[in-house]
């Protein structure tokens, strides 16, 4: 492939300078992304005491169990997780998402088991600093400049690294040893960046809905497009509210949730409110398209809607499945994915940084020179805007950067 040698220095030039500054924050990611993906392993035997309860006698009701998950508990649960073994204590959910806690009854014994509070476990913490660099609101959006910088990285990097002449085995798939430690550590950085950046932009895919900026963006497009979830989804009310009438015992709901013969963990959310629904659903990464939700009327326990994974709208499909592919959610062989692709991107980065140390002269920055005549295409502005568009940290970061650029040019000028 014949390139634009101007256009070529040019792209060098911002992938350097964008590396310089994201590869010390991509080092940090990548990290804590491998430790993270052990959360499992780490927390299973901690929690087993609590999980795992001696199946002797006769277990009592949920009903029974769900009084005592009440009277132990701040904040009162929302939801329970039917247990999937005799052996197993029944979780209740109180909260969502971070700030969710979980409680455990031991239906034989009808007496809490134990609680588990993730924000004081440690990988809450390796979490915290994975997403947000332990700096709440700010670091968020450090962590989200950096992601949007990294997919321009790869872009740049694909272009300057793609030979101009044939192909050859050494420095294009394998790192040269005979050249110094500079040319080593450049072709190991180069050679894993470019045969692993589609799987590195899935991963990014995967992690940029959880931002705030990129997030909230994607959350408005799914709403005025109608492809997410259905309105009927999360929420779901009857509208009559019989005052005399007595809600159906949760044992009722259960029976109807294993009659279902859903695969995966099934959960029971209570209603919420007077003309509340409980919602059953499942969660199954090992095939998403198996994932349902059905309403259930408080009072007479009859189903009033079922929802499959289909009625989902398109968008809100794409993003679970990305967002569970990044947290290596859909077997052994996706979790053996993300713990190479993670460890693969610790390495590219670490050997960008020596083989820059190797290259940098004393007192120099080393920063690749462009000529002052060259004038960025239309097609590469085009392309910025865009991807400024998508990733609107990114295109914030341009303005700015070009902004600081004009009035550095215009004080040169009157000096």
């Amino acid at each position: 492939m014949k390139k634009n040698k101007n256009l070529n220095k040019w792209l060098w030039k911002w992938h350097f300078i964008a590396g310089l500054l994201s590869l010390p924050f991509i080092l940090i990611l990548s990290i804590t992304g491998v430790i993270y993906l052990f959360k499992a392993q780490y927390e299973a035997p901690i929690y087993k005491p609590i999980k795992e309860v001696v199946a002797k006698g006769a277990p009592i009701t949920y009903q029974q169990q769900w009084e005592i998950a009440k009277a132990n508990v701040v904040k009162k649960p929302n939801s329970m997780i039917v247990p999937s073994k005799a052996n197993r204590a029944t979780e209740f959910v109180s909260g969502m998402f971070g700030g969710a806690t979980s409680l455990f009854v031991n239906p034989y014994k009808g007496e809490v088991s134990g609680q588990i509070l993730p924000q004081r476990s440690f990988m809450f913490k390796v979490r915290k600093l994975h997403g947000e660099l332990l700096m709440g609101k700010y670091g968020t959006k450090i962590v989200e400049l950096v992601a949007c910088w990294m997919v321009v990285l790869i872009i740049t990097g694909l272009y300057v690294w793609w030979p101009e002449k044939k192909w050859s085995l050494k420095g294009y798939f394998i790192p040269r040893t005979k050249m110094g430690k500079r040319t080593f550590f450049r072709d190991t950085h180069a050679i894993t960046g470019f045969w692993l950046s589609a799987l590195f932009l899935l991963i990014l895919a995967g992690g940029l809905p959880w931002t705030d900026v990129f997030g909230a963006s994607f959350k408005w497009v799914q709403k005025i497009t109608n492809t997410g979830y259905p309105a009927t989804w999360n929420q779901f009310n009857i509208e009559e509210n019989p005052s005399n009438t007595k809600m159906v015992s949760l044992d009722h709901i259960v029976q109807s949730a294993k009659l279902l013969n859903l695969p995966g963990e099934i959960t029971i959310e209570f209603p919420k409110g007077k003309n509340g629904v409980f919602s059953v659903s499942n969660t199954n990464y090992s095939d998403l398209n198996q994932q349902k939700k059905y309403h259930f009327n408080p009072y007479t326990g009859k189903q009033v809607i079922k929802h499959d994974w289909e009625d989902v709208g398109i968008l809100m499909r794409s993003r679970m499945w990305v967002m569970a592919f990044h947290q290596g959610q859909f077997g052994k062989w996706n979790f053996l994915i993300m713990v190479f692709a993670g460890s693969m991107l610790f390495l590219m980065s670490l050997s960008a940084i020596v083989s820059y140390i190797s290259r940098k002269r004393k007192g120099n920055w080393g920063t690749p020179k462009v000529s002052i005549s060259y004038k960025t295409g239309k097609g590469i502005v085009l392309i910025i805007c865009i991807l400024g568009i998508i990733l609107p940290l990114f295109g914030i970061s341009v303005i700015l950067i070009c902004i600081f650029e004009f009035l550095r040019k215009k004080k040169i000028k009157l000096i």
